[in-house]
């Protein structure tokens, strides 16, 4: 087992897994930003290291500054967390040129799943079904139409790299199929360098269903059952739960299953998240593999009772998983709803600022990660999200009441916040009877915008 580990990341995540490593006698050494020095998380740490100014660019994305931090703290192991370094293929290579384990997949795992038509070859040689589209990436203006035209309008034209909605276009006949090619290839080129693209029949109105799945070196691979993150905005997700509500059973074992497999077929270790969207109509379908520890990974937790920071440091030690997939089971419900500094009420405008008061919920079954505290400025330089407020109950009707009760508790002054519409939708009949879909938000509470797949 690692005697140090470094923790390649900021905010809620990072004191996430300081906790985790202080309850296995692992020792932490954590990097910041100027804009984080004097973040109450840094002293739970037992070293913290400045690497730069505020711009992530100049801080937590520079590889050299991370590893530099982890020779001086004479770590074993880096966690990159989720974001910045998490996904980069090059850092896992570098952290292990360096005989610094990272804690996540191989770097040639993370390079096949990251490009996400390569992601989508390997779904269609593991049987896991895939959106009906292009067999590889479009070449020009012709073979896209031909496609179109063979798996019918209105289709998606999708960025081969890179992820958050940037380099989609939907196109809804033949003459606007061009303008919205040039748009998603001028998109994605200055966002990811790679203008590739690839085409896949648009899905009206699809729920966004995930996998969390964990594997070790000795060839075990199970799941951790799944989670509903149809509650988004922008492709940002708000309310997270699991098990997933009104998933018939048969659907919900059979995508599990082929999360499984897609795993296997890449020889991947650790950690992830296989995503699908579901139709109207109950058929499910691929759509990327996040390879690295998610936001929402609080609701597998809580309804599995499985501690997945801890096990990603384990597996990635070297460890057997310490459970067999007939070990897994769902026990009741969880919801999570990510509270974000941001102005709901005008179209999700970023709220930084000052937090005057943090009031924190609590009682049976309420979970809150967050390393803010009142007092704490909220930095314009990194996501919006302030914290993760977590319930657990034996049902969905009351964890939805917990989650309404808690988020009624929670104050924090000095900002707006996402609590308010969060209440608003638990509210809502039709998420409580399970007629939403990924544009719900977007359609009841934000301005029109272009529809596009996940």
């Amino acid at each position: 087992m690692f005697k140090r580990i470094l923790i390649a990341n900021r905010g809620e995540i990072a004191l996430r897994i300081i906790r985790a490593c202080r309850e296995m006698n692992i020792e932490t050494v954590v990097v910041y930003s100027e804009a984080d020095r004097g973040a109450a998380y840094l002293d739970m740490a037992d070293e913290a290291y400045c690497i730069g100014p505020p711009a992530s660019g100049d801080s937590y994305l520079k590889i050299d500054r991370v590893i530099s931090a982890a020779e001086v703290g004479n770590v074993q192991a880096i966690h990159p967390g989720y974001g910045f370094l998490a996904e980069n293929s090059h850092f896992a290579e570098v952290c292990r040129s360096c005989q610094i384990e990272f804690i996540g997949p191989s770097h040639t795992a993370m390079d096949l799943l990251g490009n996400k038509n390569a992601a989508r070859d390997l779904a269609r040689a593991a049987e896991v079904p895939v959106v009906p589209g292009s067999g590889g990436l479009i070449s020009d203006a012709a073979e896209a139409e031909s496609v179109s035209h063979e798996i019918g309008f209105p289709v998606l034209i999708k960025a081969s790299a890179g992820g958050g909605g940037r380099g989609m276009r939907v196109a809804e006949n033949a003459a606007a199929l061009k303008p919205a090619i040039e748009q998603a290839q001028a998109e994605a080129g200055a966002a990811f360098g790679d203008p590739s693209i690839y085409l896949e029949k648009y899905i009206d109105r699809p729920r966004h269903i995930e996998v969390q799945i964990i594997a070790d070196s000795h060839g075990n691979v199970v799941h951790l059952w799944e989670r509903d993150c149809t509650m988004q905005r922008r492709h940002q997700k708000i309310i997270e739960e699991s098990p997933a509500p009104f998933l018939d059973d048969s659907i919900r074992l059979a995508i599990c299953e082929s999360a499984v497999r897609l795993v296997r077929q890449a020889d991947y270790t650790n950690a992830g998240t296989v995503e699908f969207i579901v139709d109207s109509q109950g058929n499910f379908f691929f759509i990327e593999m996040n390879a690295r520890i998610q936001v929402e990974h609080p609701v597998t937790e809580m309804v599995t009772g499985i501690d997945l920071i801890k096990t990603q440091i384990r597996v990635a030690a070297g460890e057997p998983l310490p459970f067999t997939q007939d070990e897994i089971h769902v026990n009741g419900v969880s919801i999570e709803c990510r509270i974000n500094a941001e102005d709901t009420r005008h179209n999700f405008r970023p709220s930084p600022g000052k937090i005057e008061q943090l009031i924190v919920p609590g009682g049976f079954g309420v979970r809150f990660d967050s390393h803010t505290y009142s007092g704490y400025g909220v930095s314009r330089y990194y996501d919006s999200m302030i914290g993760k407020l977590i319930v657990h109950q034996p049902t969905r009707d009351e964890a939805i009441a917990c989650m309404r009760r808690a988020l009624s508790e929670l104050r924090v002054d000095g900002l707006h916040t996402t609590a308010p519409l969060q209440l608003e939708i638990l509210d809502h009949t039709a998420f409580r009877e399970g007629r939403v879909d990924t544009r719900f938000i977007e359609r009841t509470w934000m301005a029109p915008s272009l529809p596009t797949n996940e």
